[in-house]
């Protein structure tokens, strides 16, 4: 038998079992956090949506942050479509400069697509008319200039319809570019117009427009082959093929 001793030493041996550590709630909070977070982004997600839908979104003005420092401005010129400036400015960097500018309201250019038979391959609206500054006629996307303080997405609505009879229910914009920033402040505002509604077109005295429907593989053959010499057209059909290349072929 041990002695009390013994029973006593082997007792102080015997240690208490450790408490379990109870996790701290901080990965818990964390994890809580990033489903919040992903069940609000589908839902900003589905209104974007159906706001683009409803009325389509419009462009954003872009915020330049280094702009000249305007010394002088004289309008040596005055038409119905634009006004010609004679600007004495700084540029950017300090260097001093004279500009002759044409001024514009800027315009809106409507890539207009039946996608009901094909979404692959839409049908596109173009037109032919003719442009005496080219001294030809050209095959072009429709298009017009905005009135002053005119929203981009309302003017684009307008000129189609007024061009064309048609009207779209849904909108996007594609691009925003400058055709020849060297001398015209002329934006040109590129939207996407589906699910085309055919009505009776609407265009100005001076306007003799041909239109017509051609399926986009055929209007990249045309440009192919040099028929199309318009820059809006070259630049939204090539921009938008590229964009869509990839989707078409899934």
């Amino acid at each position: 038998m041990p002695s009390k001793n013994e029973v006593k030493a082997a007792a102080t041996k015997v240690r208490k079992p450790k408490e379990a550590k109870v996790a701290k709630p901080k990965k818990a909070k964390v994890a809580a956090k990033r489903k919040v977070a992903e069940a609000v982004k589908p839902k900003k997600a589905d209104k974007a949506r159906k706001a683009e839908k409803k009325g389509g979104k419009s462009f954003k003005p872009v915020d330049m942050k280094e702009r000249a420092q305007l010394l002088s401005s004289v309008v040596v010129y005055q038409g119905p479509l634009f006004r010609i400036l004679h600007d004495k400015l700084i540029e950017p960097g300090g260097h001093p400069s004279e500009r002759d500018v044409i001024r514009h309201n800027g315009s809106v250019v409507i890539m207009a697509m039946d996608t009901s038979k094909s979404k692959k391959n839409p049908w596109i609206v173009i037109e032919r008319q003719y442009r005496h500054a080219a001294n030809q006629f050209l095959w072009e996307l429709p298009a017009g200039k905005l009135e002053p303080g005119e929203d981009a997405l309302a003017g684009a609505k307008r000129e189609l319809a007024e061009e064309t009879g048609y009207s779209a229910k849904k909108w996007k914009p594609l691009v925003e570019y400058y055709a020849s920033p060297g001398f015209l402040g002329e934006s040109m505002k590129v939207f996407l117009a589906e699910g085309l509604v055919a009505g009776d077109a609407r265009p100005e005295e001076d306007e003799k427009i041909e239109f017509r429907l051609v399926k986009l593989s055929d209007l990249l053959k045309m440009i192919d082959k040099g028929a199309i010499l318009d820059g809006k057209t070259l630049t939204s059909v090539l921009l938008y093929e590229r964009k869509t290349a990839g989707k078409r072929k899934k």
